[in-house]
Formats: C-alpha cells, structure tokens, sequence
C-alpha cells in the first residue's frame, strides 16, 4: 500500500469518479419522480362498476361510479368497492414506482426514497 493513499487504488480520481456518478444518479432520480408523479394510474372493480384515477403523489384525481351500481339499500358495498378501486390504483403508482426505482438503481433498495 502506498503511503497516505488507500488500498486497492482507491485514490482521489475514484472518489471524483463516485460523486460524478451519484450526482448522475441523483438527476436521474428526479426526473423520474417527476415522471411519475405526473402519471396517471387507473384501476376499476365491480367489472367496471368503478373506476378510480390517481397519479404519483397518491393524489385521487377522479371516481367514476356507474349509477346502476348505487342501490340505496346498500350502501356498505358500494363503500367497499369504492375502497377496493381506490387501493388498487394506489397499489399500481406504487408497483410503477419501485419498477422505475429498480431500473434506476439496479435493483438496490433505497430505503426512504418512494
């Protein structure tokens, strides 16, 4: 090993070479969290009855509830299938997410990030 300098050649040039490269990533990794934020993910139960719109930051941006599905006798279903529809499309901009994210990192989990 030389003197003052890291095993393996691990020297100043490597450490450049690292930051250039997590700042790369980093860019990357905004542009893809604005990419996802802005899409938009849709999910329907009850074959069709519901449909739910949401986008990246988990926003609802729509419900769409077929009138024939509102039976004023029971309402409890269509709650249900409300929170059916909304979980579901919430669970696909999550799968999108970490999709991307896997990309991205090959695979490596970042905790706390998406």
């Amino acid at each position: 090993m030389a003197r003052g300098g890291f095993p393996g050649g691990f020297g100043g040039g490597n450490i450049n070479n690292l930051m250039k490269q997590a700042q790369a990533m980093q860019k990357q990794m905004e542009e893809m969290q604005k990419e996802v934020e802005a899409a938009e993910f849709e999910a329907s139960v009850g074959g069709g009855a519901i449909s739910v719109r949401v986008n990246g930051k988990k926003e609802v941006l729509g419900i769409n509830i077929k009138p024939e599905v509102v039976d004023p006798d029971d309402v409890e279903m269509l709650e249900d299938l409300v929170l059916s529809a909304v979980n579901e499309a919430l669970r696909k901009a999550d799968e999108e997410t970490a999709n991307k994210m896997g990309k991205l990192t090959g695979g490596l989990k970042m905790p706390g990030l998406f």
